[in-house]
Formats: C-alpha cells, sequence, structure tokens
C-alpha cells in the first residue's frame, strides 16, 4: 500500500502478507521432523521466511549478521518460521 503525507510531504510503502500459509507449511514440516536427527553436515533447512521480511532484514544488513540470524532464529517470537526443533 502507498500512503502519501500531505502536511510533511512524505510517502510511505506499506507491505502487507498473509502469512497464514507459510505458518501451515512451517508447522507441517516442524512436526514431521525426525527428533533423532543430527545437526551433521553443512547445511540444514531450519526456517522459511517470507519474502518480505527477508528483503526487509537484508535492507537493513541483519542477513549477514550470523550472531543476529541466529539469536533470531532461537528466538521464540519467531518459532512460526522455523521447520525444525533444536537451537540453531
Amino acid at each position: 500500500m502507498w500512503h502519501y503525507d500531505d502536511a510533511t510531504d512524505e510517502a510511505v510503502i506499506e507491505t502487507i502478507m498473509d502469512l497464514s500459509g507459510v505458518v501451515a507449511d512451517n508447522q507441517q514440516k516442524f512436526n514431521q521432523f525426525d527428533e533423532r536427527a543430527n545437526w551433521k553436515g553443512d547445511m540444514h533447512h531450519v526456517a522459511s521466511i517470507p519474502m518480505a521480511l527477508f528483503y526487509k532484514m537484508k535492507a537493513e544488513g541483519k542477513l549477514d549478521d550470523q550472531a543476529y540470524m541466529k539469536r533470531w532464529l532461537n528466538d521464540p517470537d519467531n518459532r512460526a518460521f522455523r521447520t525444525r526443533p533444536g537451537e540453531v
């Protein structure tokens, strides 16, 4: 959505996204994950992040900060985006 304020001559673009499909898909993957699987290897699918949030985090430089991303992925408030249990 595009918002324009005549008084300040400023414009804002608001991104609205329905997350219900992403959250449902992530929950299904999370519930189907084999708890006996280990963290060996280099790559693990641990989360699915909606593109709007991905681009916001990229613009803020957060995707390139491994320590930040680890904290963000382990934060219980972001559990809806996780696709496997455990800590990153």
